[in-house]
């Protein structure tokens, strides 16, 4: 019985998962055409989403997710966020004192503080407090600042945000 051995000289192995497609599939495949835009960060308060984000509504503009996060940041005072005590402006505390030269001070030192430890890309402008009085009530004030800030690595120029702090009194 003769036995011989197979010699495969110059045949290559092929896996078809390595096959592509033609360049007209992939486009009607792909939809290069269509941009699909990417979630940045979660909107607050949180809700949830019944469109495109997902589960919870979603930020998809820079612009919208920086002026969040610096509401945020000046909402919060100092011990309310955990693993970070001393983060946020810590403004409530000086609620009865708006209007006062003192407080519109230390209130411009605190947010400037602030930004430059936890958002130093935000670039500070003008800060303008204001007070009303609520017309349901005669023991709640609403006490607040408008800050006006740019941001200019993000190509956003001169924006507002408004903070409000309801003081009983």
């Amino acid at each position: 019985m003769a036995t011989y051995e197979r010699k495969d000289y110059n045949y290559r192995v092929y896996d078809f998962k390595s096959v592509g497609e033609r360049l007209e599939q992939f486009k009607q495949s792909r939809r290069l055409n269509d941009f699909s835009r990417q979630p940045i960060g979660i909107k607050t308060p949180v809700a949830l989403s019944y469109g495109e984000a997902g589960l919870l509504d979603m930020h998809f503009e820079l612009g919208d997710q920086i002026k969040d996060n610096f509401r945020n940041m000046l909402m919060t005072n100092h011990g309310e966020r955990l693993g970070h005590y001393d983060f946020g402006a810590n403004l409530t505390e000086l609620a009865f004192e708006l209007g006062n030269e003192n407080f519109d001070n230390e209130a411009m030192i605190r947010i400037k503080e602030t930004v430059q430890k936890f958002m130093p890309f935000i670039v500070l402008e003008n800060f303008e407090p204001f007070k009303k009085l609520l017309e349901t009530s005669n023991e709640l004030a609403v006490v607040g600042m408008r800050v006006n800030y740019s941001v200019p690595a993000a190509r956003l120029t001169t924006q507002q945000i408004e903070v409000i702090i309801y003081a009983a009194g």
